[in-house]
């Protein structure tokens, strides 16, 4: 019997694509109403933090540098008031195998594919993912999938994502390229049940798992250094598995009173989903195009049920706008000797404006770095943006408008990170779970579940939840 190969007789399989594809059936995990629960699904992976980092060990991934970055906590320091100015680290994830932190997701992802007999992995993303998956299939010997979502509808396609597609196949992966547009997941799910191939997917607990040594390995590496843990640590956020697997690491290495703050880049006004917007932003991850629909609905993801969930562990959310994520990539490689992609260097604008609000003697850690090179670098990026109508010039990065102009900013004292209203995040993510859901009325479960969620009280919820009946 022909299977229905049209949209929606695909869409109606997904959840049998997805259990066959990810050896997960997430059903098991699921309570009625909203809760489901979260940490049986975590262990579903099977591997302890220990096993995790041998896994990783045996491909080259993890224990990257941990750097302090003197000249550039200087810079902050004069910059800020009397006292103020803490010491400014950055971890190098650039060194793993790939070149981003993202092989620490795709090295528990293939190894598990291999060990349960795919012959594959297919991978739904443009990001630094793609590489990552693609290098781990080479080293244990499966074939290799990357679907990108790299062209508008005239066939331009981003700088950035194209290096990225050029890098995947340098490592023997195929790449579908696809427009931006509903076609990219129909692709992803017709390939994954044609071919019987592991699901990669960024959102299962094998890639958050696998960042959780990322967490743990910066504790253990600040206590040799400076015999403390860090103050604050400071995440990349987009589809949220940065921040979650590197805060839940951080937990199990017991560092309870390090801060967690998530930043992306300021997109506010572009539509990701938009053919005539997607080549106006210069930044393909690691921004609130992705950062804000994610946690305020992660389970909008490739999975039935996201283990990517940063409202649990988030304690601030700041924003950075393009130019001052450009400028602060150019000073890192000016200042400290270190050239990194500028997605990467995310992390680290925030980390720059945040250290000046913090005492000399506090830690501040950038958790990661990526790679550049070719259409990842500055100069393309900038120079593709000038093609599509952006205009490019110094002046103040409060003036920045996503989509008109990028503002580099004219002397370092303009990089401010800029607060998100972590509450209103908080009350959107519990709307969509009752009007997703369709719950009119909430169980004790569900309001504890909620509670953990968004790393709040049942005060907090119910409050809200009264509040949107109202």
């Amino acid at each position: 019997m022909n299977k229905d190969m049209s949209y929606s007789g695909v869409m109606s399989r997904r959840n049998e694509i997805m259990k066959k594809a990810v050896g997960i059936d997430y059903q098991r995990f699921e309570d009625t109403g909203i809760a489901f629960d979260y940490e049986k699904m975590m262990r579903e992976t099977g591997y302890s933090l220990e096993e995790m980092k041998k896994i990783q060990g045996a491909t080259g991934v993890g224990n990257t540098p941990l750097l302090e970055l003197k000249n550039l906590t200087n810079l902050a320091r004069k910059l800020a008031g009397k006292g103020k100015g803490a010491r400014i680290f950055i971890k190098d994830e650039a060194a793993n195998p790939s070149g981003s932190f993202k092989a620490r997701r795709a090295a528990n992802a293939v190894y598990h594919a291999k060990k349960n007999g795919y012959k594959g992995v297919i991978a739904a993303t443009s990001g630094n993912y793609g590489a990552a998956v693609a290098s781990q299939a080479a080293i244990h010997g499966l074939k290799c999938i990357i679907v990108q979502e790299c062209y508008d509808s005239k066939g331009k396609g981003q700088p950035e994502i194209i290096e990225k597609a050029r890098k995947c196949e340098a490592y023997g992966a195929e790449v579908v390229q696809l427009t931006v547009g509903p076609e990219l997941f129909y692709t992803f799910l017709t390939l994954l049940e044609e071919t019987g191939y592991f699901n990669a997917s960024l959102y299962t607990p094998f890639g958050i798992a696998g960042v959780e040594t990322l967490g743990y390995e910066l504790c253990m590496q600040m206590r040799e250094k400076e015999g403390r843990d860090p103050d604050v640590v400071v995440c990349t956020n987009a589809g949220g598995g940065n921040l979650t697997g590197t805060a839940r690491g951080i937990i199990k290495a017991g560092a309870d009173n390090t801060l967690i703050v998530g930043a992306s880049v300021n997109l506010k006004g572009l539509h990701m989903a938009s053919d005539e917007q997607f080549n106006k932003k210069s930044f393909t991850t690691g921004h609130t195009g992705f950062g804000m629909p994610f946690a305020t609905w992660p389970d909008r993801s490739d999975v039935p049920r996201s283990a990517a969930r940063p409202l649990r562990y988030m304690d601030r959310y700041v924003t950075v706008n393009q130019g001052e994520v450009f400028y602060m990539t150019e000073a890192l490689a000016q200042l400290e000797g270190l050239e990194r992609g500028p997605a990467g260097n995310t992390s680290l604008a925030a980390a720059f404006s945040l250290a000046q609000e913090l005492d000399e003697d506090k830690i501040i850690i950038a958790q990661e770095t990526e790679y550049t090179g070719a259409g990842k670098h500055i100069q393309p990026q900038l120079s593709f943006a000038r093609e599509n109508g952006i205009e490019i010039k110094f002046g103040d990065p409060r003036e920045e408008i996503p989509g008109e102009n990028i503002i580099l900013p004219e002397h370092p004292r303009l990089i401010k990170a800029i607060d998100l209203d972590l509450d209103k995040i908080r009350r959107s993510y519990i709307k969509n779970c009752l009007q997703i859901n369709n719950i009119k009325e909430l169980s004790s479960n569900d309001l504890q579940f909620l509670a953990v969620e968004t790393k709040t009280d049942l005060e907090f919820v119910k409050r809200v939840v009264e509040e949107l009946k109202s």
